[in-house]
């Protein structure tokens, strides 16, 4: 057996060779691409990544202990965030107030 390790890549004989740039090598690399079903993009108004969410506000509720396990356990139970509790919970207490006015 060898000395020398089994999946040595010696990198001395790679050469590299820069991209052209000249109008005949872009048109013909946008042929290729086109030949293989890639589409250019310009124009388009969608957005990359994540779509923003109409829930933008924030509270950081403090709560005791029983509260909290109570309200994880629910919006599990339902698959839903504990957000979406919050916000029926003060839905309830809303209309509550206005059927006491």
């Amino acid at each position: 057996m060898t000395d020398e390790a089994p999946f040595k890549i010696d990198l001395g004989s790679l050469k590299s060779r820069g991209k052209g740039s000249d109008q005949r090598s872009v048109a013909a690399a946008d042929a290729a691409a086109v030949d293989h079903g890639f589409v250019a993009r310009e124009g388009t108004e969608r957005r990359r990544g994540r779509q923003p969410s109409p829930r933008t506000g924030q509270i950081h509720a403090k709560v005791m202990p029983d509260v909290s396990d109570a309200i994880a356990y629910e919006a599990q139970r339902r698959g839903v965030t504990q957000g979406v509790i919050l916000e029926e919970a003060w839905k309830l207490y809303i209309e509550q107030q206005h059927d006491h006015e």
